[in-house]
């Protein structure tokens, strides 16, 4: 049983949606009273019966707060089962609060329940605000904590010498930030998915900024630029007489990443024949250069990227699941720029700032209108199709500010421009391949390529809008 609604005191910290809370109990009655309590308070519930479940949750979902109780069916008095699922909690998750219940409280059980990890304890039958001041109380120390986290987590990112520029104070970039700053001195594989644009290099060079590797190479390859007869070469290396052109030796990238970080992005579109070689250097640390059987050791941390949905390719045999778990030690999700659109005026001042510099045109910024439609904007290109706006509008500027008419964003025959909530599917699909296909010179191949389709889809849509 789920419930969503908006409340002013029960707004998480790590976005701006309502606090997500998790109640576990036996008891549908008892469920029942919490969630006719709660409702009200703005809490977003998920109810459970079991302990069970309850684990199965916390491992699965990200929760603001946890409230259990102590006894279950197995055993309705000792509070075993509870104290054994807060610890079990506690495993998975070491900061979200937690507070238990139980009919059957006494002060060593209280005790027992704040030992094993346990913010607060209330006994059945409950006051109601009592319940309600502990569970306020519990979730405004974890937002201190969690913001407290985040702004040491954006100090590290923007102190790592050489950080590349890494804009993010929306709060749907808060856990990718702290996220970041967690794992970028480990030598874990990283994963980094979203749509087109979103800057998943940028997150690929700060990672490589804030680990231990800072001081070597960063060698990034875009593997669905790579032809797949010479795929090998480029990541491997050969040697001389390898194959007819092979005139020379040359190192791969692997080789020149070594003791640094490798970047690879539209991991999807290595073919499934190749796969099976990156997975072998990821497992053994062990390759060969193309042409002859010396093995030579690399020591390289992986960062990937994709835009496509690799589950979804595993199912359809297109991508390897051991290779996907292997890429995928931490994966990071970055949200579309229209998810965070708190950013959009920052983003845009700083990419006026470097193409007034490169291009000579001293701004003074945008104007309110110019704002206005950057904010209203669906931004289906994202942080990419931003930073290409700022500069078309630098260059078409006549004032000494950006007017809206000088953005050039999508209208709709000499309308207003559109935002992507008021646009119809087709509509949108249409705009894509138009810039796709723009991007590409006309070739329908490369195109395709980027949209994540075969040739004759594109052409079959190409067909269908006129285009």
């Amino acid at each position: 049983m789920v419930e969503e609604m908006a409340g002013a005191d029960t707004r998480s910290a790590k976005t701006d949606k309502p606090c997500k809370l998790l109640v576990a109990d036996d008891q549908p009655h008892i469920l029942e009273a919490i969630h006719l309590l709660l409702k009200p308070e703005g809490y977003e519930l998920e109810m459970v019966r079991t302990p069970a479940l309850a684990v199965e949750a916390v491992a699965r979902e990200s929760y603001d707060g946890v409230l259990v109780d102590l006894n279950y069916t197995r055993d309705t008095t000792s509070g075993q089962e509870g104290l054994e699922l807060v610890a079990r909690i506690r495993e998975i998750d070491s900061q979200v609060p937690v507070v238990v219940m139980t009919a059957w409280g006494n002060i060593d059980l209280a005790v027992e329940a704040m030992r094993r990890g346990a913010g607060d304890f209330i006994q059945k039958p409950w006051e109601n605000a009592r319940l309600l001041s502990v569970l306020r109380t519990q979730m405004e120390l974890y937002r201190s904590q969690r913001r407290a986290q985040w702004l040491e987590a954006e100090n590290r990112i923007l102190r790592a010498p050489g950080a590349p520029d890494f804009i993010a104070s929306a709060a749907a970039m808060r856990p990718i930030v702290e996220m970041m700053a967690r794992i970028g001195p480990s030598d874990a594989n990283v994963l980094v998915t979203g749509e087109h644009g979103t800057g998943k290099e940028v997150v690929a060079q700060t990672l490589h900024r804030l680990s231990t590797r800072a001081d070597r190479t960063l060698v990034a390859v875009n593997t669905g630029a790579l032809p797949e007869g010479t795929f090998e070469s480029e990541l491997f290396g050969h040697v001389k007489g390898a194959f007819t052109d092979a005139r020379a030796d040359r190192i791969g990238r692997f080789e020149l990443a070594n003791h640094g970080t490798l970047f690879l992005d539209e991991i999807a579109n290595i073919p499934v024949r190749q796969q099976a070689k990156l997975l072998r250097v990821l497992e053994t640390g062990e390759m060969e250069r193309v042409g002859t059987s010396k093995t030579q050791r690399v020591d390289v941390r992986m960062i990937s990227a994709t835009n496509a949905d690799l589950r979804a390719e595993c199912v359809a045999g297109r991508f390897r699941e051991d290779l996907l778990f292997r890429l995928n030690t931490v994966e990071i999700a970055l949200p579309a720029l229209r998810d965070r659109r708190e950013d959009i005026p920052t983003l845009a001042a700083h990419f006026l700032a470097r193409h007034s510099a490169r291009y000579r045109r001293p701004l003074q910024g945008l104007d309110s209108a110019a704002m206005q439609q950057m904010l209203q904007y669906g931004w289906p290109g994202n942080v990419r199709e931003l930073d290409h706006t700022i500069e078309r509008a630098v260059l078409m500027a006549r004032g000494e500010r950006i007017e809206a008419a000088d953005l050039g964003l999508n209208v709709q025959r000499g309308g207003a421009a559109q935002s992507l909530d008021e646009m119809s599917l087709e509509t949108v699909e249409a705009i894509l391949i138009r810039k796709a296909l723009a991007r590409a010179n006309g070739n329908v191949s490369h195109a395709a390529d980027a949209l994540g389709l075969s040739r004759g889809a594109l052409y079959r849509r190409i067909e269908k809008y006129g285009l």
